[in-house]
């Protein structure tokens, strides 16, 4: 007497060993390929049952279908990335140009400020044109080095909006003071390397001797002091960068404050190098706001180590309760 427990066995294999076509394969009473995306699916999360071939009703469960969040922006192909970042840099480019626009018609006062160091330094601070060209040619640098400056709030959003779909939720709500820290910062740069170029072109004219007569070409003199203010800038843009490296999971803390003494070392080199002047004002009064820097980056990078640690305990410990 068969089992009534037992399922009925399928039609046997017909002549020469082969089930007869046409049937449809059947698993747990489900027929493969008829179920389409979002059949049987209610609102809220609830699942209709759907009919099996012998009158039998399974439900489907909706746990393993990603959500719409997860569609939209959780995994991106490597073309996708790749539009993304072309979207970014051509908004940035963008805000240069207007920026560099910007500049081009207001270059008369931005000359006198941008004077105004030599001119602390000299009673006659004019500077000395040798070529025909080189007037247009300083126009067009100041106007290049501004707008970069000016744009600067808007490359930084782009940077930040290209990689924050890779950053925990939690993380994703510093983006306006990530913003607003790096432009802060970048401005605060610039303005110690202003305020160090009197005293860095007293020494550069002291050093030489008293038998060399300052004549200062605009060309050369607008690029020591372009170069000067942006290699503050983004030296002062440091703290942001390590933070970005420890919330990418890059570095740790406790690494960093193991090479402590490495990093000051590296600081020091690395600053001696990207200051173009090249004199100790310049090099100290850069290399000791990057140290603290550093010391402030470490206390804030351990915050975040530890709220992350903590959300991830919490996220694992949800399910399980």
């Amino acid at each position: 007497r068969p089992d009534p427990g037992r399922s009925r066995p399928g039609p046997g294999p017909g002549p020469g060993g082969r089930r007869p076509a046409g049937g449809a394969v059947r698993s747990a009473g489900i027929r493969f390929g008829a179920i389409r995306p979002g059949a049987g699916l209610r609102s809220g999360g609830e699942t209709d049952a759907l009919p099996a071939t012998r009158g039998r009703h399974h439900a489907v469960s909706t746990e393993s279908l990603p959500s719409d969040a997860e569609a939209e922006g959780g995994q991106m192909t490597l073309v996708e990335h790749l539009t993304e970042l072309r979207k970014r840099l051509i908004i940035s480019v963008v805000a240069v140009g207007i920026g560099m626009l910007v500049v081009f018609i207001f270059y008369d006062p931005i000359f006198d400020f941008l004077v105004s160091p030599y001119c602390a330094t000299s009673d006659d601070c004019r500077l000395l044109q040798t070529d025909p060209l080189e007037g247009f040619g300083v126009r067009m640098r100041v106007a290049g080095y501004g707008g970069i400056a000016l744009a600067m709030p808007v490359i930084l959003w782009q940077l930040w909006r290209f990689v924050a779909p890779g950053l925990y939720a939690n993380e994703k709500r510093y983006a306006i003071p990530f913003v607003a820290s790096a432009v802060t910062l970048f401005v605060l740069g610039a303005g110690i390397a202003y305020a160090t170029m009197p005293m860095a072109l007293e020494f550069l004219a002291d050093i030489g001797g008293d038998n060399l007569e300052q004549f200062y070409s605009p060309n050369r003199y607008f690029r020591l002091v372009t170069y000067m203010m942006l290699a503050f800038g983004i030296g002062f843009e440091f703290p942001i960068l390590l933070l970005f490296l420890i919330m990418a999971g890059v570095l740790e803390v406790d690494m960093l404050r193991r090479g402590r003494r490495m990093a000051f070392v590296i600081i020091t080199v690395v600053v001696a190098l990207i200051t173009p002047s090249g004199d100790p004002y310049s090099m100290l009064a850069l290399s000791l706001p990057m140290i603290l820097f550093y010391e402030i980056a470490l206390r804030i990078g351990s915050l975040i180590e530890k709220r992350r640690a903590a959300a991830e305990a919490a996220e694992v410990a949800g399910p399980a309760g």
